[in-house]
């Protein structure tokens, strides 16, 4: 399982259950990371997609505590022991939200970040892996800039 996100200079990913950033660039390169792959999420990640559908070309997979949430075109798990027991094949990606992402973190062996060289207000975070011993950093892009905003896509390996 690998996780894929983007965060800000302060590792902000969100506010009101809503991206920071809308950067064309970084949703071109989660579309071509995840698509064809089984991606989880939490109900809420889900509900914040157009319309709150699942998204296409991928097995779609919602982790929620509510026993009697479902949704058409998503597997629903409870625990992580329901959703290992689904045995998923490779390249799973996990998407959010910011509970999701911290729960699965240690289940995890890659994190692609797309780091964006600014802060706006965020009431979610991702775990800071600049500062975690068990992740380093194992490579990244050039810089990209969109709006005046720069931003990179790096991937961090689980050590």
């Amino acid at each position: 399982m690998d996780i894929i996100v983007a965060v800000a200079k302060d590792w902000g990913i969100g506010k009101d259950n809503d991206l920071l950033f809308h950067i064309p660039e970084d949703m071109k390169y989660f579309r071509k990371m995840t698509k064809g792959s089984t991606v989880v999420m939490g109900r809420k990640t889900l509900e914040s997609f157009p319309n709150g559908e699942p998204l296409p070309n991928r097995t779609n997979v919602v982790l929620t505590r509510s026993r009697d949430y479902e949704k058409e075109g998503v597997t629903v798990v409870h625990n992580f022991e329901e959703l290992e027991a689904l045995n998923l094949e490779e390249p799973v990606f996990v998407i959010g939200g910011a509970s999701v992402y911290r729960n699965l973190l240690s289940k995890c062996r890659r994190a692609y970040i797309t780091k964006i060289d600014a802060v706006k207000p965020a009431d979610t975070f991702f775990p800071n892996l600049d500062e975690n011993p068990d992740w380093e950093l194992e490579s990244e892009s050039e810089t990209f800039t969109f709006e005046g905003v720069d931003f990179k896509f790096t991937t961090y390996v689980k050590t």
